[in-house]
C-alpha cells in the first residue's frame, strides 16, 4: 500500500499537492508498516503496540503481579481442587486458557493484574486449566461443560456446584471484570 501511494518514488519539482500528500500518507504507512514488522518479530502480540516486546525486553515495562492458579488438566482434577476449595469454605474460579488464545493473553496482561481485580480474586481458590494441546483430555472437560473453546471463565459457590448464571466467554477489561467478580461474591 505504502509503496502504491509513492512512498519510494521520488517527486518531480512542479508535482501537484495531491501527489505530495499521497507520498506523504505512503511514508507514514511504510514506518508504521516496519514498526509493525520490528514488533512481531520482537515478541509483540498487539498491533495498536508494535514495540511493547522491545520495551519489555529492555526491562522498561512495568513488572506484573499475575493470580496464583492452581493448574488442573481433568475433570477428576477439578473435582479434587472443588473439594479443596468446599474444604476451605471458598468459592472457586476456574480458567480456560491456550498459548495460541489471543483474548487469553490480553487477560493475563490486560485484566488480571489489574489491582482491583487481584483484591477481589484473592477471595476465590484459581483453577486454570490449559487446552493449549486440545487433546483428549481437554476435550473431555470443555465438553463437561459445554464449553467450545477459551477464553472462558467458570465460577463454583463454596459447595461446588457451578454458579452458571455468572459464566464469562470472551475478553473482559478490568473494570467490568471486577465488577462481574463482586456479583459472583455477592451471591456465593
Amino acid at each position: 500500500c505504502a509503496i502504491y501511494l509513492g512512498a519510494l518514488e521520488r517527486i518531480e519539482p512542479g508535482s501537484s499537492g495531491w501527489k505530495r500528500l499521497w507520498k506523504s500518507l505512503g511514508i507514514v504507512l511504510l514506518v508504521l508498516g516496519i514498526l509493525e514488522i520490528v514488533g512481531a518479530a520482537a515478541g509483540g502480540d498487539y498491533w495498536l503496540r508494535p514495540l511493547a516486546g522491545i520495551q519489555s525486553m529492555a526491562g522498561n515495562a512495568p513488572a506484573e503481579k499475575h493470580a496464583e492458579f492452581s493448574r488442573i488438566k481433568s475433570v477428576e482434577d477439578l473435582e479434587n481442587a472443588l473439594s479443596q476449595a468446599s474444604a476451605n469454605g471458598s468459592g472457586a474460579m476456574l480458567d480456560f486458557y491456550a498459548d495460541w488464545c489471543v483474548e487469553c493473553k490480553r487477560m493475563e496482561r490486560n485484566t488480571f493484574p489489574e489491582e482491583s481485580v487481584q483484591a477481589l480474586l484473592d477471595r476465590f481458590q484459581l483453577l486454570q486449566t490449559d487446552v493449549t494441546a486440545n487433546d483428549d483430555v481437554d476435550q473431555a472437560l470443555m465438553k463437561s461443560f459445554g464449553i467450545i473453546g477459551p477464553p472462558a471463565i467458570l465460577f463454583f459457590d463454596r459447595a461446588g456446584a457451578e454458579m452458571k448464571a455468572y459464566r464469562l466467554v470472551g475478553y473482559f477489561e478490568p473494570e467490568e471484570f471486577a465488577a462481574h467478580l463482586q456479583q459472583v461474591l455477592a451471591a456465593q
